[in-house]
């Protein structure tokens, strides 16, 4: 039973992937400044297309318009007090698929509420790592999460399968998936969770990996369920990251030739890159 859901699984990541290359999405982003290139850049590679705003009646508009929408709340600025609620509205009204990303939660006040907020909106995809994930169901109050972040600025201080049943619980209230990313990775719809192997330690090596991975799934999103999104989005970095490994000579070199094999990579290759699934109990 198992091993046929797997392969209904790869099925549908062969189709997301090739959907996109068909048709060229657009995943609108309020992302981290500190890394908008490389998203803009890994969205472009895997076949979608990218645009990046911060003001609020663009972000409305982005969300409207788009395909998906990819929110991260890595650097706050003030006026995001507005453009990120404005589009998670939007979003939630127009039940359009969008991913959060909830960067160094708990930092700071304004970055706290505005992930408090998003609760009510339900995005399609929750993407962090361990330490990110466990915060964000302690703050809505979902079990398995933490009290207080332990986030170490933006990296995580947790493993993948300590937020194992946070991210569970996550999903089950979103109705969407959620990806925990680490050594091994981990996405879960609530019902059965799955592992990807594969990747680099370089990609601990370059600032965005993590964001990049983000827009990536909002691309998948616009063609796809979001659990297969998730799992695509991981699946194709832990891909290019492993091919991308063998040919760098360290961590400039990786992120161009990772870049190249995001795009290089064929919809089977995604699809057959290696993955675990388990069930869920209740």
């Amino acid at each position: 039973m198992m091993q046929d859901r797997m392969e209904e699984i790869r099925e549908q990541i062969v189709q997301a992937v090739r959907d996109v290359k068909r048709t060229n999405p657009m995943a609108g982003s309020i992302t981290n400044t500190v890394t908008i290139n490389l998203v803009a850049n890994a969205q472009i590679a895997v076949g979608g297309s990218a645009a990046m705003v911060y003001l609020p009646d663009e972000a409305e508009f982005l969300s409207r318009a788009g395909g998906a929408t990819y929110l991260n709340v890595g650097t706050i600025f003030p006026v995001y007090e507005e453009s990120l609620p404005r589009a998670a509205r939007a979003l939630h009204e127009a039940s359009k698929p969008w991913v959060l990303d909830p960067v160094a939660i708990g930092i700071g006040s304004l970055r706290t509420e505005l992930l408090h907020q998003f609760k009510a909106q339900k995005p399609s995809i929750i993407r962090g790592n361990p330490s990110e994930i466990l915060a964000l169901a302690g703050l809505w109050g979902l079990e398995g999460g933490t009290k207080a972040s332990n986030v170490r600025g933006v990296d995580s201080t947790d493993t993948v399968m300590a937020a194992k049943d946070a991210a569970v619980a996550l999903a089950r209230w979103t109705g969407g998936a959620v990806a925990a990313s680490g050594e091994t990775d981990l996405v879960t719809d609530g019902s059965v969770v799955a592992l990807s192997y594969g990747g680099s330690h370089f990609m601990n090596r370059i600032t965005g990996s993590g964001c990049a991975l983000g827009g990536v799934m909002a691309v998948y999103a616009a063609v796809a369920s979001p659990f297969i999104a998730a799992l695509t989005g991981h699946a194709v970095f832990n891909l290019a990251a492993s091919r991308a490994e063998r040919r760098a000579e360290g961590p400039g070199s990786f992120q161009t030739f990772f870049l190249d094999e995001l795009y290089n990579a064929t919809a089977e290759e995604i699809a057959n890159n290696p993955f675990e699934l388990e069930e869920v109990g209740e």
